[in-house]
């Protein structure tokens, strides 16, 4: 789908919870490796220090993220640029190169009820059990996944 299919109808509200997934580019699996999957986790957590969002769960699965937050502050696309730009010069240097790591764009899913944070959150972290990846929550590559709730 193309990144202006993916905005039409796209709002951002502070407060409000979101589910955001983002691919890498070309699908390429940059965190089997850890160091890599670890400097995705370390921008996580700077989105947070920066009170640009609450994270509520994420996972790191080999070509992609999930990831569910409170917007803090600013818009969904300013969110993602800054945590795909960051993450992506750090990726680079780990990796000495140059180029994409992100496809353009982002999914996203505004979650509406407080009983589906739950739900979500289940569907996150358990998203490496249903890839066939592990067979329990939080095996999965040094634990690359969380959840707050």
């Amino acid at each position: 789908m193309s990144s202006h299919r993916l905005r039409l109808g796209r709002r951002s509200i502070v407060g409000q919870v979101y589910v955001m997934t983002t691919r890498c580019a070309g699908q390429s699996r940059w965190f089997d490796d850890p160091e890599a999957a670890e400097i995705v986790v370390n921008q996580l957590r700077q989105m947070d220090r920066s009170r640009c969002t609450h994270t509520l769960a994420w996972v790191v699965m080999p070509d992609h993220i999930h990831w569910m937050f409170e917007l803090r502050s600013h818009s969904l696309a300013y969110v993602a640029r800054r945590f795909k730009s960051s993450s992506a010069l750090s990726l680079n240097r780990l990796k000495g190169r140059q180029g994409k790591v992100w496809q353009p764009g982002f999914f996203d899913h505004a979650v509406r009820a407080d009983e589906a944070l739950l739900r979500h959150a289940h569907y996150i972290v358990g998203n490496p059990i249903r890839a066939g990846i592990t067979a329990n929550i939080g095996d999965y590559k040094h634990a690359w996944c969380r959840w707050t709730l």
